[in-house]
């Protein structure tokens, strides 16, 4: 422990590095995708067959996870029928925020303006744990998620002049980021996250919640992609698209592999395990490191130059993250040390 009445105790310090671990893994995770896609799109694959092999692979990979561990199975056969139902309706719900965003950029919305319209999600998620989850505590974790807002506009880049949009696709680019913060909002909450109980209480441990909602976050995320593939497949047949797989070049393979098991499986897993942890607001701001690690990779593996714009951006999202992770509010630190007897040991590390 850190010395003052104020400390917070080593495990609770613990699992928050955990959670913030996790998602920083996620978002490098999903910001992965649009550049597995690129060899997708190039080998004549279209977006819908992507998105249908891409949650198939995922879910299979998620199945294989939670099948491996006891504890897995075991948080599996725990799920009552609700929370399956719930589980399924989720990852239903999932399928918008990945069809909006893909149709968008289908109908020649450029993929700068798309990313930087989605990218107002963390807000959106923010402002809505205000009244349905664990909100950001005091002044400087709003500053910082402003301070994020803004970095990633500027790291996305500058919108080209030109041609105008049109209206569908910017519709359908909008709605992506509203649909994500609901289905954020509404995953934590089945994660076992509450919203606060009062003003400046410090956020309950999930950890050790005995809501009989809380779920594993490997059950989660088999039933979330199995439900989300579904729904995919169903809509191949229904537009009398090809469901065989023989009929996708072997060059796309590698791409539709990668999104499935790093941009999907993993990505899904360790956001949802991470939020569990640190809250979906806070799991939302740290994920605006997203677009900088794609710019940076991008850089790296396809020659792609960074302005001198985009490298303030990514240096504005890293101090907006770590702004919101040094701090703790003043009036949660004061609970914590009228909770925290006088004589009581250090938490075990």
């Amino acid at each position: 422990m850190s010395e003052g009445g104020g400390a917070l105790p080593a495990r609770a310090n613990g699992r928050d590095a955990v959670g913030i671990i996790l998602v920083i893994v996620s978002a490098c995770g999903f910001g992965s995708g649009a550049l597995f896609a690129k060899s997708v799109y190039g080998a004549g694959v279209d977006w819908m067959t992507l998105l249908t092999w891409r949650f198939f692979i995922a879910a299979c990979a998620s199945w294989l996870w939670l099948l491996a561990f006891p504890r897995h199975r075991a948080g599996l056969r725990r799920l009552s029928r609700r929370q399956v139902l719930v589980l399924v309706a989720l990852g239903i719900f999932y399928v918008g925020n990945s069809a909006t965003y893909f149709a968008a950029l289908d109908t020649q919305v450029p993929a700068s303006l798309a990313a930087l319209i989605v990218y107002i999600y963390p807000a959106l998620v923010a402002v809505l744990s205000l009244r349905f989850g664990r909100r950001l505590q005091g002044r400087r974790a709003w500053v910082a998620l402003a301070i994020a807002c803004v970095g990633v506009a500027l790291a996305v880049g500058g919108i080209q002049a030109g041609a105008v949009p049109p209206l569908l696709g910017l519709e359908l680019a909008v709605a992506s980021p509203f649909i994500y913060a609901v289905w954020i909002i509404l995953a934590a909450r089945l994660g076992g996250e509450r919203p606060d109980r009062g003003a400046g209480l410090p956020p309950q441990d999930s950890e050790t919640t005995t809501d009989p909602e809380t779920t594993e976050p490997a059950p989660t995320a088999a039933l979330l992609t199995t439900a989300t593939w579904a729904v995919f497949w169903l809509a191949l047949l229904a537009t009398g698209r090809s469901t065989d797989p023989t009929t996708i070049p072997a060059a796309a393979w590698p791409g539709i592999i990668g999104i499935g098991l790093v941009s999907t499986a993993l990505a899904i897993q360790s956001f949802y395990a991470g939020s569990r942890r640190i809250g979906a607001a806070n799991a939302s701001l740290l994920s605006t490191v997203e677009p900088v690690y794609t710019i940076t990779l991008a850089t790296i593996l396809f020659g792609e130059s960074l302005t001198a714009v985009q490298l303030l951006g990514g240096l504005m999202v890293i101090g907006g993250v770590l702004l919101a992770q040094t701090a703790r509010p003043a009036v949660a630190e004061a609970v914590l040390a009228v909770a925290e007897p006088a004589e009581a040991k250090p938490a075990p590390g």
